[in-house]
């Protein structure tokens, strides 16, 4: 399959690296700090969703500002040895121009800087939790990612391995591409449907960026 695009937007953990160990380390170890059974635990989602988001859950508001900040500290000391490139990654992004993608990502851009640079990834343009008013599933961070490209959402392409970045994907009007690194085919809804992004490559032309997947 062929699609054509101007831009390409990639979610980060999932779809160009995983963190996924280090995240359940660190958020567990967060939670055992601030009282939070496993059980109660257990019932939030915390995949593709802001830290600040996760703490309201859980947390009276009070103390959601400061328990932020912990899990972002958390997280930052345990990059080191806990990201690691996902199938595809390098090759895909190593055949683009810096200003034909963006990483749009649910973390902080502390936090996200540092994942990717432990990977040697380095973007010319980022969007993260500390730019948007309201995370995925909304569509916001992908529209400001477009906006920040200077490109018509319709000619962005979202990749993406988490339901709810999907969702927003959808919702800004863009193509989605879903990666079945963290969920089951299944359980994602999108235009395209490959297992990681060894299955995409690009070809950069002067009307934009032609991709093919398979499978």
């Amino acid at each position: 399959m062929k699609i054509q695009a101007d831009a390409l937007l990639f979610d980060n953990d999932g779809t160009l690296v995983s963190s996924l160990e280090s995240v359940y380390r660190c958020w567990n170890r967060w939670a055992a700090e601030y009282g939070i059974t496993p059980e109660e635990f257990a019932r939030v989602e915390l995949h593709g969703r802001p830290a600040a988001e996760i703490a309201a859950d859980l947390l009276p508001a009070a103390r959601v500002a400061e328990a932020v900040v912990r899990i972002e500290h958390l997280e930052v000391e345990d990059v080191v040895g806990g990201v690691r490139l996902l199938p595809g990654t390098k090759a895909l992004l190593d055949s683009l121009p810096a200003d034909r993608w963006a990483v749009v990502t649910s973390a902080t851009r502390r936090l996200a800087e540092a994942r990717l640079a432990e990977v040697g990834i380095r973007p010319k343009n980022l969007i993260a939790a500390d730019d948007i008013t309201r995370g995925k599933p909304d569509p916001e961070p992908f529209l400001l990612a477009a906006r920040q490209l200077g490109v018509h959402p319709a000619r962005c392409v979202v990749f993406e391995d988490a339901p709810a970045g999907l969702q927003a994907g959808r919702a800004a009007g863009m193509t989605t591409v879903a990666l079945t690194t963290t969920h089951r085919a299944a359980e994602l809804t999108a235009d395209v449907v490959v297992e990681d992004l060894s299955a995409v490559s690009a070809l950069v032309t002067d009307g934009g960026v032609e991709l093919s997947l398979g499978n």
